[in-house]
């Protein structure tokens, strides 16, 4: 029996992890078992724990994205199909990674065609670095070659998935729109909202469509690509917060993302995506910030006291590495400061990605 394959690409902080949460509830809610695979070029993946937090059963690829590392790819889809058996998995590829169907979808398609029935490919829309890219603003965030890949990102897409309408007024709506289909005329748009849920059903009516997909195959500059990639600081690290007085758990996992979002400010450091959970005492709690232009927010909250908890930071911005570590360590300890409690870290991954080396690159459908 084939597992229906259903991957969601789309940039850095776009709502991939809320997106396939809800729609994992969708497909359970029907009845159908279902599998998630992440994916990160470290450990320690905010997403990961957020999903597992939620009862879904997860596998992560992590150290490369899934184009480098198919066969890890492969073999956790295989582990979670022994320990669970799912009828779909659902894949959520590092946000700053483009020519999946060339590298993933293909190989699926022609060496596992017994294993998957693949599903249209879906990007989603990220709309604050969105607009200003489609727009081809001089000023869209980040440099013309982060820019290619994000471009690149929706050219491959069967379809586009426009998330966050809840935070967008009819006319940013409209112009998004109208961008996507001057761009993009042949590709279909489906407009929803993850954090609230509205058109969730429309979305999984189109993965649920039957046909030839996932055929798009890109024409890609990898040196710009990879140029693109390494303009991004990378960071994941792992850290326990105690104190003697309960804390709020929401408040001090929004209190370092805003301290960290202040900060960046200062540098002109632009953020791709900043996102630390926290769990303690069978509480969890998540805070992100999407862009350098949209605030700080929980975007799921504990509502919990505690005395101690265990948090992961992950952060991705146009910064150096070195530079984003000082900056996260520093805010991460004047913010336990602030609580009068004491902060151990543990382990702390800061790096540029490197060059995408594809395992499978294919030329033609």
């Amino acid at each position: 029996m084939t597992m229906r394959f259903v991957m969601i690409g789309g940039f850095l902080g776009a709502g991939k992890t809320t997106t396939i949460g809800r729609l994992a509830a969708l497909y359970q809610a029907q009845g159908l078992k279902v599998g998630i695979v992440t994916n990160d070029q470290a450990t320690d993946l905010v997403d990961t724990h957020t999903l597992r937090n939620q009862g879904f059963d997860v596998g992560e690829v992590a150290g490369a994205c899934f184009c480098c590392h198919f066969n890890e790819l492969t073999a956790t889809t295989s582990k979670l199909s022994k320990e669970h058996y799912p009828d779909v998995i659902i894949a959520e590829p590092v946000g700053s990674c483009t020519d999946l169907v060339a590298t993933v979808i293909q190989p699926l398609k022609h060496l596992h065609q017994n294993e998957f029935e693949v599903a249209p490919y879906g990007v989603i829309l990220k709309p604050s670095h969105g607009r200003r890219i489609l727009r081809g603003e001089t000023n869209a965030g980040f440099s013309p070659k982060a820019a290619y890949i994000f471009e690149k990102q929706l050219e491959e897409a069967d379809f586009l998935i426009l998330n966050r309408i809840d935070e967008l007024s009819t006319d940013q709506i409209e112009e998004l729109e109208s961008l996507l289909a001057e761009k993009h005329p042949d590709i279909p748009v489906i407009k929803i909202s993850a954090k609230t849920g509205a058109g969730m059903q429309q979305l999984i009516e189109q993965f649920d469509l039957q046909g030839e997909y996932g055929n798009r195959i890109l024409e890609l500059d990898y040196d710009i690509y990879a140029a693109g990639e390494a303009e991004l600081g990378w960071l994941n690290s792992s850290l326990k917060v105690t104190a003697d007085v309960a804390f709020d758990l929401d408040t001090l996992l929004l209190d370092i993302i805003e301290r960290m979002r202040i900060q960046l400010d200062e540098i002109d450091g632009e953020t791709a995506h900043l996102k630390t959970i926290g769990v303690g005492d069978a509480a969890h709690a998540v805070a992100n910030l999407i862009s350098s232009d949209t605030p700080a927010q929980v975007s799921l909250a504990s509502k919990s006291q505690l005395k101690e908890a265990n948090i992961i930071v992950n952060a991705r911005v146009a910064i150096a590495p070195e530079v984003l570590t000082e900056l996260v360590h520093t805010c991460v300890c004047q913010a336990v400061e602030a609580i009068a409690g004491e902060v151990r870290f543990g382990e702390t991954q800061s790096f540029r990605p490197g060059r995408p080396v594809p395992t499978h690159r294919y030329q033609s459908s």
